[in-house]
């Protein structure tokens, strides 16, 4: 396993990172705890530190399996969670990224994860109630007292991450080092904005979804309606749905896939992780496992060195049209 320091900071990250979303939750398709616990050994095992969940996955019920598991390996892990959504409480002020609930949230996320300190603390999402400066605040208050290390955002569009981190700059708030968003070789729409700004502003991307929900795993054919899997379970309403995902150019993304895995006596996961482990601005690549046959599996991506004509041809294969004015600005370029 190889490491990357996380965005301008000192702080080291396993290239993988270990997504923890469906251990504990209650349906056919989540991880018992006793599973999680032996797969987060096995990944800490294999030189994996980075473990990413959130307050909000399984109910809370992810961070008590992670604080567990880890209670005698804690040195071992750089542990990331987050605070926005809703996780438990029914009251009006028990969501959001205000001061009130960041503070009490973190709390609660600190006792589940039996532990003094939370390594990276994410904004899971962009709060339109809350001032940013409020939130900030919190962060660079926690940050300050130690029970925070370091500090990321999720899916924030890009106007709001440059404002963020613009109100940091003003105000000599500790700055985030990770954003975390959904990267694919099928789903590539942060590429226009987000590795640009993240590479000039110091930011390390944690990319979640490497195998676009599933697909990108080999298991799915062409002409077939899923009624097994991680996709065959999601509505149509989600960012994994079936609808999203069955598009004759990710058929297309697939076979080339299909080809380099069986070039490189690999799976369709490993090359597909293979690849974003090369692009710009990516620091760690979390892989949502539900079995330690898939830990294994993936895991074997770090050993993987796609050339640049196999680079060259995935990057053609999955290219998008990303219209006005990056159209615009790209025929500049090459004029």
């Amino acid at each position: 396993m190889r490491y990357r320091p996380l965005g301008h900071s000192g702080l080291l990250v396993s290239e993988l990172a270990l997504g923890t979303m469906i251990f504990g939750e209650e349906s056919q398709r989540s991880t018992p705890p006793n599973e999680a616990e032996k797969i987060i050994h096995r990944f800490l095992d294999a030189g994996g530190n980075h473990i990413d969940t959130a307050n909000v996955y399984a109910s809370g019920h992810s961070e008590e399996i992670i604080g567990k598991a880890i209670k005698n390996k804690r040195e071992q892990v750089v542990l990331a969670t987050k605070v926005r959504f809703r996780s438990g409480g029914k009251g009006p002020n028990d969501l959001g990224l205000s001061r009130y609930h960041i503070l009490r949230s973190v709390e609660k996320s600190l006792k589940r994860l039996a532990t003094e300190t939370i390594d990276l603390l994410y904004m899971h999402s962009w709060d339109p109630l809350t001032p940013i400066e409020e939130s900030l605040r919190a962060f660079d208050d926690l940050v300050t007292s130690g029970k925070v290390q370091y500090i990321g955002v999720s899916n924030f569009k890009a106007w709001q991450l440059m404002k963020a981190l613009g109100m940091s700059n003003s105000n000599g708030w500790v700055r985030f080092i990770a954003a975390q968003y959904q990267y694919s070789l099928v789903v590539r729409d942060i590429e226009p904005e987000f590795v640009d700004l993240c590479l000039s502003e110091g930011i390390g991307i944690t990319p979640w979804g490497p195998l676009g929900g599933g697909f990108l795993s080999g298991k799915y054919h062409q002409g077939d309606h899923p009624d097994k899997g991680r996709i065959a379970t999601m509505s149509d309403d989600v960012e994994e749905a079936w609808w999203r995902r069955n598009k004759d150019q990710n058929w297309q993304i697939l076979d080339v896939v299909n080809n380099l895995a069986a070039k490189y006596n690999a799976s369709p996961s490993q090359i597909a992780i293979a690849w974003l482990l090369v692009q710009p601005a990516v620091a760690s690549v979390i892989i949502g496992v539900r079995t330690m046959g898939q830990l294994d599996d993936n895991l074997g991506a770090s050993d993987i060195q796609l050339q640049p004509d196999e680079l060259n041809e995935l990057n053609q294969v999955s290219a998008f049209e990303t219209g006005y004015p990056y159209r615009l600005l790209k025929q500049s370029r090459e004029g």
